[in-house]
């Protein structure tokens, strides 16, 4: 019997909620996780990039840990996988680091473990292990996604193909896990509160889908989870007045925070954008990275 040949992932960093698309909306961003894997006698990670320390462990790693928990609830034997990776998503700042992780063990179980699994059956099994599918169909699919969990069957819909609008986000030197930015959310919320950010939400789908810069400014504004984050993720409410102003289109948290995330005109903005957010920032050390809307299609 013939080993599996070898596989290659390249996965995209994403940015969730988008504002007011709390667990809903997701935007991939051209930062990649890249591996190469190969069968081997015994588990090895060959890590460069961002992060490589962490990501090359073998203990606690996400993406082994899924690999091998998917192919034992499939009643697969695990192969032991030689990879070499290459990481570009910051790590615990709201850029889908751990969607990335979920997903490429759940590519690697389906090719290593010749499950045959469809891209439906793929992109359900990551988005049950992350545990709501924003980031994860983002980061499949490409684009800006709208998800929604429907029972046992998960509904997606891509748009902000060709889009060229330029992004840049602000990121803190400290993490931010995403457990501790849920716990701070209310379990209620006010009926006005509820119907403003589903106004916002439609505006921000039409955005996209009809290429309206115009309407980011009001579509990305949200009254349900960036409120309640703000004093975990103190660049958010200093760089939120930056909408509309110098090429700035709309500013968001990315995610669950701590990082922002700023959709600007272009990269001719930039500049006078990083300029902004260092002045507004003050003593929080910031990391700015500039990037642009991914469309990479991680069906297989």
């Amino acid at each position: 019997m013939t080993s599996p040949a070898p596989f290659r992932i390249k996965l995209p960093a994403t940015s969730a909620n988008l504002g007011p698309g709390f667990d809903a909306l997701g935007l991939a961003m051209a930062l990649y996780l890249t591996i190469d894997a190969v069968p081997a006698a015994a588990h090895s990670i060959m890590a460069t990039g961002r992060d490589a320390a962490l990501c090359g462990a073998l203990e606690h790693n996400l993406i082994l840990d899924t690999y091998a928990d998917v192919l034992a609830g499939s009643g697969r034997a695990v192969t032991p996988l030689s990879l070499e990776l290459h990481n570009e998503i910051p790590l615990g700042m709201g850029c889908g680091s751990s969607a990335a992780a979920l997903l490429a063990g759940v590519l690697l179980a389906n090719h290593f473990g010749e499950l045959g699994w469809s891209d439906q059956q793929i992109l359900y099994e990551a988005c049950r292990r992350e545990g709501h599918p924003d980031n994860v169909s983002a980061c499949f699919l490409g684009g800006m996604t709208a998800s929604a969990m429907a029972g046992d069957q998960l509904v997606t819909a891509t748009c902000g193909e060709g889009l060229e609008w330029h992004l840049m986000l602000a990121l803190p030197a400290a993490s931010l896990e995403t457990k501790k930015a849920r716990a701070l959310l209310p379990d209620r919320y006010l009926r006005a509160d509820a119907v403003a950010n589903i106004q916002s939400a439609a505006l921000l789908v039409a955005a996209f889908n009809q290429n309206r810069p115009d309407l980011l400014r009001v579509a990305m504004r949200d009254r349900i989870h960036q409120p309640y984050r703000s004093e975990v993720c103190p660049l958010l409410p200093l760089l939120l007045p930056l909408a509309g102003q110098h090429g700035v289109l709309g500013v968001a948290l990315s995610g669950a925070g701590p990082s922002v995330l700023l959709i600007v005109q272009s990269a001719a903005d930039a500049p006078e954008v990083a300029k902004s957010i260092r002045n507004l920032a003050g003593a929080i050390s910031v990391e700015i990275v500039e990037t642009t809307i991914s469309t990479v299609n991680s069906n297989r």
